[in-house]
């Protein structure tokens, strides 16, 4: 069971778009108000719309939903008990790696909260 070169590059690709945008989708929310509405429906409703305003929040998510897109066109050629860990693995990489490069703090196994 070994991972094709082609296969890491689009793992890669995955890990990239799904944990570089992590840091941008928590940012795009900063600011966002308290949504108001008569019920569930309205508030949900009100909450979407809202978010779907926000270019901040949007540009990220759709980046990050088509790391989605090619994880699923990846599956099909690659075994799972391997694309798995590897595109988890490098979105936790990227993550930490776009997070430095926004001024967040680096994980640290020693920081509690």
């Amino acid at each position: 069971m070994a991972v094709s070169v082609e296969s890491l590059l689009w793992l890669t690709l995955v890990g990239c778009l799904w944990g570089g945008t992590n840091p941008f989708l928590r940012k795009g929310t900063v600011g966002m108000k308290v949504v108001e509405g008569s019920n569930m429906l309205v508030r949900l409703w009100n909450e979407v719309y809202s978010l779907l305003k926000n270019w901040k929040y949007m540009v990220p998510f759709l980046l990050n939903q088509s790391g989605s897109i090619v994880y699923f066109v990846t599956l099909q050629n690659t075994e799972m008990s391997l694309a798995v860990p590897i595109a988890n693995s490098l979105t936790f990489v990227f993550t930490a790696i776009s997070g430095w490069f926004l001024s967040e703090s680096i994980p640290n196994k020693r920081k509690t909260n």
